[in-house]
């Protein structure tokens, strides 16, 4: 099947299905609402996880799954991707390197993902976190590249702009020049379409930072450092386990990233202040 065969990303509900009430009041009219599908990966044949996600640059996510989850160590690992559409949902098959394929049978790891869902069907403390390499020092980015990105990140979300009810992640250049954006329902899953776009168009993970317009969780600091991505910065708060990690690894990571503000929680260095 051809990508341009899944659904719409966004549904229009028609009245009188939508009503709506401002200043009092009462009033009916069209609506966007984003949609998501069940999205299954599978591997060699093998399903390996299931999750919720908007049905656009499904190729950008299998991919940015598979790197950000540590199931392949670089795309020159992976042989074939397709996408199979069906009534129930999309099956992306993957072919990967057998030594890759063995290595996540060894896992032992079978996800059922919500929306949104970080660790879903994780079966032991031990899967929770991998180990990291620390990042090397990378490029020294100016306060005012936060929100040079943040201003033009806002005007490329075609999704949010007609739904509401989505999350982006951006990747700039140390400039604060937004040069790719992936939309998604889940803030996770737009950050694996980040990183594979990233990768797909040979980017240096290494040489910008990612900016996402959500709270930054544990596991979106975790794939954030397994590609090598020095920065992560958000619009709303990260949590305490993701400033945690991001020391730990040395990544630096900024929240509330918004117009005349930002807080830097880890490895403050990589941030030149005016």
């Amino acid at each position: 099947m051809r990508l341009c065969d899944l659904p719409d990303p966004s549904m229009t509900l028609p009245p009188p299905l939508v009503e709506t009430m401002a200043c009092g009041t009462a009033g009916s009219r069209l609506e966007s609402v984003p949609e998501e599908v069940p999205v299954a990966l599978s591997y060699n044949g093998i399903s390996h996880a299931v999750m919720l996600a908007s049905p656009a640059d499904l190729e950008d996510f299998a991919l940015g799954f598979s790197l950000s989850e540590g199931i392949l160590a670089d795309v020159s690992e992976l042989y074939e991707l397709e996408l199979e559409i069906g009534a129930q949902g999309v099956v992306v098959q993957m072919r990967i390197a057998q030594a890759r394929f063995a290595a996540l049978k060894n896992r032992q790891r079978a996800m059922a993902g919500r929306t949104g869902c970080g660790l879903c069907g994780v079966e032991s403390l031990d899967q929770v976190a991998r180990v990291l390499t620390p990042l090397p020092a990378g490029p020294v980015i100016a306060a005012a590249s936060l929100h040079r990105a943040l201003d033009q990140l806002q005007p490329r979300q075609p999704l949010h702009i007609r739904t509401g009810g989505v999350h982006a992640a951006a990747w700039a250049d140390p400039g604060g020049n937004v040069l790719l954006v992936r939309e998604d329902v889940g803030r996770h899953n737009a950050l694996d379409k980040l990183i594979g776009a990233l990768i797909k168009a040979s980017f240096d993970p290494a040489a910008g930072f990612a900016l996402v317009t959500s709270r930054a969780s544990f596991e979106m600091v975790q794939k954030a450092a397994a590609v090598g991505i020095p920065l992560l910065a958000a619009v709303s708060a990260p949590t305490g386990y993701a400033i945690r990690l991001a020391q730990e690894v040395g990544l630096t990571l900024a929240g509330f990233v918004r117009r005349g503000r930002y807080t830097v929680y880890s490895t403050p260095q990589r941030i030149e202040t005016e």
